[in-house]
């Protein structure tokens, strides 16, 4: 069992910058894989970045490729996304995820309780 708790999110002007945390405990952190996923009201989850339980590997959604960052600092057992240039379609609810399996699909194992991303002038 890997319990996750996300931080980091608020509401943010066009244009602006977040940092999405993602603490974890249990079993052992770089026994998995990371993702962040987002949904935002009326649409399916969808999965943002990913990130191999090294960090040798990330993956990103084409909407967020030069935006976002995904990172992770296995001795602290935590989970990144450091968001910027956040558009309003980027407003939506943010999960992070541990999973085994690479490159990351539409599920995970374990799931964070979601932090809210609003983007709005």
């Amino acid at each position: 069992q890997v319990h996750l708790v996300e931080s980091g999110g608020g509401l943010v002007h066009p244009g602006g910058s977040l940092r999405l945390s993602c603490a974890a405990s249990g079993r052992t952190f770089r026994d998995y894989h990371m993702n962040w996923y987002r949904q935002a009201p009326g649409k399916e989850r969808e999965l943002v970045a990913g990130i191999t339980w090294s960090g040798g590997s990330t993956y990103y959604a084409d909407s967020v490729k030069g935006r976002f960052t995904i990172s992770r600092d296995n001795a602290k057992n935590t989970l990144y996304l450091q968001m910027t240039s956040l558009k309003p379609e980027d407003t939506a609810v943010y999960y992070c995820a541990a999973g085994l399996r690479w490159p990351p699909g539409t599920s995970s194992d374990y799931w964070g309780q979601g932090t809210q991303v609003t983007v709005s002038s």
